[in-house]
Parts: C-alpha cells; sequence; structure tokens
C-alpha cells in the first residue's frame, strides 16, 4: 500500500513535534533513565489514527514505559495538538508501539560475533 504525499507529510510533522513533546515531558511520565525516541509514524489513509514507532534504551521494563505512555495517552495528544493544530484538520488518535529493530541488530550482531570467535562464519573475504 502506498502512502500519499500528504500522509508522509503529516507523519513527519507528527514524528519532529511528538518528539518534542517526549524531551518536554518524558521526563515527568517515565523518569530521567530509559532513552525514547520516535523512529517511525505511520499514518492510516483517513489521517484520523497516527502509529508512533518508539525506541526505547536503558529501561529494565520497556512494556512499563510504553504503558505509562499509553496511561498518558490524552495528555499526550494534547500536547501534540497544541503544537500541530494550526497544519492538520483534525488531530489524529495515537497509538504506541515499541519498535525494536535495533534492538534485534544487536542481537544479530552478538551472534554473528559469537560465530565468528567459534570459527562458524566460513572464510572471510
Amino acid at each position: 500500500m502506498m502512502e500519499s504525499k500528504r500522509q508522509r507529510q503529516v507523519a513527519e510533522l507528527i514524528k519532529r513535534h511528538f518528539s518534542a513533546v517526549l524531551m518536554e515531558q518524558g521526563y515527568y511520565l517515565y523518569g530521567s533513565k530509559p532513552l525514547v525516541t520516535v523512529t517511525e509514524v505511520q499514518l492510516t489513509p483517513d489521517l484520523l489514527l497516527a502509529r508512533i514507532y518508539l525506541s526505547i534504551f536503558n529501561a529494565e521494563d520497556k512494556q512499563a514505559v510504553l504503558d505509562i505512555l499509553e496511561k498518558h495517552n490524552k495528555k499526550l495528544r494534547h500536547a501534540l495538538a497544541s503544537r500541530i493544530r494550526r497544519q492538520v484538520r483534525r488531530i489524529p488518535e495515537i497509538e504506541f508501539y515499541e519498535d525494536n529493530t535495533l534492538d534485534e541488530m544487536w542481537h544479530l550482531n552478538e551472534v554473528f560475533d559469537r560465530l565468528r570467535a567459534e570459527g562458524q562464519m566460513g572464510e572471510e573475504e
């Protein structure tokens, strides 16, 4: 499914401004330890739902961070709205998802390093 130019524009707008919202409010919600970054925003074609993908580092329980954000969804959406209301007709609902691409990358690197150390990777070029 191709996303429209408008979907991409609004997604980028939300990504930029929601990152700023997290920088302002994250500390009060989940403390100073977790490092939460917006990696991607996907919008439904009607622009009424934004799926916000977050990379969460330095947290024992990443699901707990997502739960806190979900608990404060209304407040966070309101903060986002105050930043983007002039650029969009309607403020989309927001949903949070963990983006664990970087975790998977680290894990794969560890596996490859272990295989190399055990001489199981074959001949290096």
